[in-house]
C-alpha cells in the first residue's frame, strides 16, 4: 500500500498554513499601526478559494481513481473464481461498497426465462432474508424492457415511479438499476437502493455500476457455465461409473481392441475366463496373450474391420496355461464412435466348458435312461416313491453269453456286447419304450409309462421283433465267432413306477409281480424266441400271429403261466 500523503492532503495543509500566515501578517501589521491594502487581502482570499476548489476536485478525482481501482480489483476477484455463489457474493458486496448503497439485489433468469432474485445483500455484507425482498418491480421491469440503466435520486417524487404502490409502500428513495448482458442478451439485473436518503446516486455512480455490471455479467455467465459443466461432468462421471459397474458385472467376457489389434479394455469376466489379469492384457496384441487362438482371432478380427458386420458363434477349445482345456465361444462386432466410424472390434466371449460337460453328461444319461423319463423328471421336485401304472414289460437276454465271455478278452467282450445291447436299445427307443436298465447281458424295458401309449403291448412286441431282425443283421456283419442270439419275454400287468434308492443315489424303475413275471418268461425263451404272456397276448391277438406253447412254471406262483410264442405280424398290419 502507498503510504505517501495524497495531493489533496498536501494542498489542504498548504491552505491551512496560508491562513495562518495571513492571520499572522494581519496581527503584525495591526500592532505596527500599518494598514493592509484591501487588494492584498482580496488576493489572499481568492487564492484560498481557488486552492479549496482545487482541493475538492482533487478529492473527487482521487475518489474516482479509488473507485476505478476497486473496479479493477473486483474484476480480478470475480474472474479468479468459477464458484457461482462466491462470484455472486463478491459482485454484490463490491457493488454496495462502491455505491455506498443500503441494499443490493442481483436477479438472474431461471430455466423458464423469468427473473428471480438470486442473491440479496446489505451494507453490512449480510444476506437479506426473503421476507425483506422489498424492491420496485416497476424500475426492474423498465430496465428489462428497455435494456438500459435507470437512476432516480428520489423515487417518491420521481414522476416515472412516484405513483407506484411498491415505491410508496416500501418508502423507496434513491434507486439505481442496470442490466446484466452477455453478447447483447439480457441475463439479469443489478438493483441497489437507499430507503433513507435521497440523491445517494448520481450519473457517475450509474456509469460506475454499468461498467461494473459488464464485468460482473461475464463473470457470472462463466461461473454459471462452469457450474453447468461441473454438473454435467458429475452426471457423466456417475454414468461412467454406472457403466463401469455394469461392464464389470457382465457375466460374459468383453474385450475391445483398436484397429491395430491392441487390447484397449477388458472386464472381470474376461480376466476370469482367460485366467489373466487385465493389466497383463491391456496394450498387447490379441495374438500375444492367447497364442493358441492368435490366427483364428486375427482372421475374424480382420473380417469384421473389412465388412463391418458381426461374426457370431465362433467356438474354440484352447489349452489355457492357467486353466487347461476349455471351451469358449466368441462373438465379434465392430466398435464405432459417435460418428459411426469403426475404431476397433468388441469381442464377447463365453466360457461354455461347464455347459459342454453337462451336455455330455446328459447325452450319456439319455443313453442310459429313456428321454421320455428324463423329460418327466423335475430336479426341483424329485421325491422318493412311486405310483401304480399298467405297463407292458419287456426283458431281452443274450443266450450262452457266459460261455462266450470266457473265450474273449475283456476289451473285445465289451465291444461285442455293446453292439448287441445297442441294437436292442435302439429298437426299444424307436417304439417309445423306456429302458429301465442294462443287467449285464440283458435289457429291461417297459411301455405305457411315463408317457401313456394306447397300443403299448403291440409296441413292445414290435420292439422285440425289431431286436430279432437287428440281431440277424449283426450276424451278417460280424465273424461267426461273434454270433449271439436273444431270448425275449413280454408280460402286461400292474407295477409301481418311481424313484427308488436314497437322496444320494436314485433309480427310476418299475417294481412289481408283473415285472418279475416278464423276467421269468424271458428266462424260458430259447435263442431267437419271443414269448408273450396270455394277458399281453389278449391285447395284441388281432395284430400278431402267435402259437400257444407249454405253460411255464414260475417260482412263487401256484399255477403255471400260460404263454405264446410270437411268430410275426398278421397280414395287413405294419410296424408303427
Amino acid at each position: 500500500m502507498n503510504n505517501e500523503p495524497s495531493l489533496a492532503y498536501l494542498l489542504n495543509q498548504y491552505i491551512s498554513r496560508l491562513n495562518l500566515l495571513t492571520e499572522t501578517t494581519r496581527d503584525i501589521l495591526i500592532r505596527s499601526s500599518h494598514t493592509i491594502p484591501t487588494q492584498i487581502l482580496d488576493d489572499f482570499n481568492s487564492l484560498k478559494n481557488k486552492l479549496s476548489q482545487v482541493s475538492q476536485q482533487i478529492l473527487l478525482l482521487e475518489k474516482r481513481r479509488d473507485d476505478l481501482s476497486a473496479l479493477i480489483n473486483v474484476g480480478q476477484v470475480i474472474n479468479s473464481s468459477l464458484d457461482l455463489e462466491e462470484v455472486l457474493r463478491a459482485v454484490m458486496d463490491t457493488m454496495i461498497r462502491l455505491l455506498n448503497a443500503e441494499r443490493g439485489f442481483l436477479m438472474l433468469k431461471n430455466g423458464n426465462g423469468e427473473l428471480t432474485i438470486r442473491i440479496a445483500r446489505n451494507w453490512g455484507q449480510e444476506s437479506i432474508h426473503p421476507s425483506e425482498f422489498a424492491i420496485s418491480r416497476t424500475v426492474v421491469n423498465r430496465v428489462i424492457l428497455d435494456g438500459k440503466p435507470v437512476l432516480t435520486t428520489n423515487a417518491q417524487e420521481d414522476p416515472r415511479f412516484g405513483s407506484q404502490e411498491s415505491v410508496i409502500t416500501y418508502n423507496l428513495r434513491s434507486i439505481v438499476c442496470v442490466p446484466l448482458k452477455v453478447k447483447d442478451e439480457l441475463t439479469g439485473v443489478i438493483y441497489a437502493d437507499n430507503r433513507i436518503r435521497t440523491s445517494m446516486f448520481s450519473e457517475y455512480e450509474l456509469d460506475l455500476l454499468a461498467a461494473f455490471a459488464n464485468q460482473a455479467a461475464v463473470a457470472i455467465e462463466n461461473a454459471r457455465l462452469f457450474n453447468s459443466l461441473r454438473q454435467t461432468l458429475a452426471e457423466v462421471t456417475g454414468l461412467k461409473n454406472l457403466m463401469d459397474n455394469v461392464f464389470a458385472s457382465i457375466v460374459s467376457g468383453v474385450i475391445t481392441a483398436d484397429i491395430k489389434e491392441r487390447i484397449t479394455l477388458c472386464n472381470r469376466a474376461a480376466e476370469k475366463i482367460l485366467g489373466q489379469a487385465s493389466a497383463e492384457m491391456l496394450g498387447r496384441n490379441l495374438g500375444d496373450f492367447m497364442p493358441a487362438l492368435g490366427d483364428g482371432l486375427a482372421k475374424h478380427f480382420e473380417r469384421v474391420l473389412q465388412t463391418e458386420q458381426d461374426v457370431i458363434g465362433i467356438e474354440y477349445e484352447p489349452n489355457l496355461p492357467e486353466r487347461g482345456p476349455v471351451s469358449l465361444t466368441f462373438n465379434f462386432s465392430p466398435l464405432k464412435d459417435a460418428s459411426r466410424t469403426t475404431q476397433g472390434v468388441a469381442i464377447v466371449l463365453d466360457d461354455i466348458t461347464e455347459k459342454k460337460r453337462l451336455e455330455a453328461k446328459r447325452r450319456l444319461f439319455e443313453r442310459m435312461v429313456s428321454p421320455a423319463v428324463i423329460d418327466q423328471l423335475d430336479p426341483d421336485k424329485l421325491q422318493l416313491g412311486g405310483k401304480r401304472a399298467e405297463i407292458t414289460t419287456l426283458f431281452v437276454d443274450i443266450r450262452e453269453f457266459t460261455s462266450f465271455s470266457e473265450r474273449q478278452s475283456p476289451e473285445r467282450l465289451v465291444s461285442v456286447l455293446n453292439r448287441y445291447l445297442g441294437a436292442a436299445a435302439e429298437a426299444i427307443l424307436a417304439h417309445q419304450g423306456t429302458i429301465d436298465k442294462f443287467l449285464g447281458d440283458a435289457v429291461m424295458a417297459w411301455f405305457n409309462a411315463p408317457v401313456a401309449q394306447p397300443d403299448h403291448a403291440y409296441q413292445a412286441v414290435l420292439a422285440a421283433l425289431d431286436i430279432r431282425e437287428a440281431v440277424r443283421m449283426l450276424q451278417l456283419e460280424l465273424p461267426r465267432e461273434f454270433h449271439l442270439s436273444f431270448g425275449a419275454g413280454i408280460h402286461h400287468g400292474e407295477a409301481v413306477l418311481g424313484l427308488i434308492g436314497t437322496e444320494k443315489r436314485v433309480e427310476y424303475t418299475a417294481i412289481g409281480d408283473s415285472v418279475n413275471t416278464a423276467k421269468r418268461i424271458q428266462e424260458n425263451a430259447v435263442a431267437g424266441q419271443i414269448l408273450i404272456s396270455a394277458p399281453a397276448y389278449a391285447l395284441v391277438s388281432e395284430q400278431i400271429n402267435a402259437r400257444r406253447v407249454k405253460p411255464i412254471a414260475v417260482k412263487g406262483k401256484r399255477r403255471p403261466v400260460e404263454v405264446y410264442e410270437v411268430l410275426g405280424q398278421k397280414i395287413g398290419y405294419t410296424k408303427s
